[in-house]
């Protein structure tokens, strides 16, 4: 909280300001605890009172006045102090948090259960957050949904802002994979000129968004089998203004018709991918690519994937042209991407 006290500033013309406060800041001279203040014609800049007599102090106007005071402490430090009244909570309440736009998102230890409702409170004070949620217990199902409880406030929708792509979704509904980002981030970098792309696990477009508004794609067909993740699929399509790039559709990727139209297919899934490969063969053009993502333990990768697509495909029908760690996943396990190039030549991969 801000609270007001007497300091004394040294009153600088606007267009002097700014080397002069930095001149300041370098002496140490300025109560680093009060507010700068302005007007349309001046900056009031706080001096500690021991550097009044000092140059280049003295050669300025001084004027007294009424200061906001800034709470220099880190927001760990905060909690901890509104935290004080029940023993020993502070030092288990959580130290980091996630934030989704102006929700906040925590993981409890088990000990905090009992002043949850409190502690969303505190966090969402200190932090200013609209809402505060507990991820309870991670992700699961095939719709991978999120298992929050929100402990402070009613908002649950979010916009996430991500490398110039805006993410809507609902928290407590719809899971977003924070860990992903470099993997969003070179699906914008591809050079996807006039190809049409096949997203089987669009979600709430967390490829597909990306790819659409700055690869070059031509057509991008998003499949998302969950309603809630398809509802916010078409609307991050038109709020990103790539609506007539994607076509949405809601169903099971491996209903999708048609045969050798899909110059790369995304397959951003994890544990069970290799069940659709299947499906990507069949869309996927000779050359094309598919991006694969599965879960593998460390050190075990190169030889799985090689044998997922040997069984598919069949040996010499494909390329893997790079393999890459998206995110740790699990004690030894790791989530991957392969980029696999279907060869012309193939004759035994899955129809």
């Amino acid at each position: 909280m801000l609270a007001l006290r007497t300091v004394t500033f040294a009153k600088i013309p606007s267009d002097e300001a700014g080397p002069a406060i930095r001149e300041l800041m370098r002496r140490g001279f300025v109560d680093l605890h009060a507010k700068i203040g302005k007007d349309d014609a001046f900056r009031y800049v706080p001096i500690l009172p021991e550097f009044l007599g000092s140059e280049p102090v003295k050669g300025m106007e001084l004027v007294t006045g009424e200061a906001h005071t800034l709470d220099r402490r880190s927001p760990q430090e905060r909690i901890a102090e509104a935290l004080s009244g029940h023993p020993g909570l502070a030092e288990i309440a959580p130290k980091r948090w996630e934030y989704v736009g102006d929700i906040v998102i925590l993981r409890l230890d088990e000990g905090c259960l009992p002043y949850k409702r409190e502690i969303g409170r505190i966090y969402a004070d200190v932090l200013g957050a609209k809402t505060v949620c507990a991820d309870v217990k991670g992700v699961s199902g095939e719709f991978r949904r999120p298992s929050m409880e929100v402990l402070y406030g009613t908002e649950t929708e979010a916009v996430r802002l991500e490398n110039g792509i805006r993410y809507r979704f609902d928290v407590t509904k719809v899971m977003f994979a924070s860990g992903n980002t470099d993997e969003r981030m070179r699906m914008r970098r591809l050079d996807c000129s006039g190809e049409t792309v096949v997203d089987m696990f669009a979600g709430i477009g967390y490829f597909t968004l990306p790819l659409a508004r700055f690869s070059g794609a031509r057509r991008v067909f998003a499949c998302e089998k969950n309603p809630e993740s398809y509802r916010f699929l078409v609307e991050n399509a038109r709020d990103n203004g790539v609506e007539d790039v994607v076509v949405p559709i809601l169903g099971d990727n491996r209903d999708l018709p048609g045969r050798a139209f899909a110059d790369r297919i995304l397959m951003g899934y994890v544990q069970t991918t290799s069940e659709f490969l299947p499906a990507a063969l069949r869309m996927i053009r000779p050359g094309g690519v598919i991006h694969y993502h599965d879960t593998f333990y460390v050190g075990e990768r190169d030889a799985r994937i090689k044998g997922i697509f040997d069984a598919a495909c069949g040996d010499g029908g494909y390329e893997i042209e790079s393999i890459r760690e998206v995110k740790s996943f699990a004690p030894s396990v790791s989530h991957y991407v392969a980029d696999v190039r279907i060869r012309p030549s193939r004759r035994s991969c899955s129809r």
